[in-house]
């Protein structure tokens, strides 16, 4: 597994570990939005654009939730 495989192996897992705990506290929520973030530059990095827009968007929907809840 090269070190860009692993960044995006990170990502995601902290993406479904956030989403999964996002109940708990508006933190998790920002750390989802965070992890959608790492999620995005990963796309990009990957060369997969569509997924690094997406993930993106995500990030700023997640963002939005956390202003919206703190």
């Amino acid at each position: 597994m090269d070190r860009l495989t692993a960044f995006g192996l990170v990502a995601v897992s902290l993406m479904l570990v956030c989403y999964a705990l996002e109940d708990r506290s508006p933190w998790w929520v920002l750390g989802f939005a965070g992890a959608c973030a790492l999620g995005s530059t990963y796309g990009f990095l990957q060369g997969a654009w569509p997924f690094g827009v997406v993930e993106a968007i995500w990030s700023l929907v997640a963002l939005r939730r956390w202003a919206t809840l703190r």
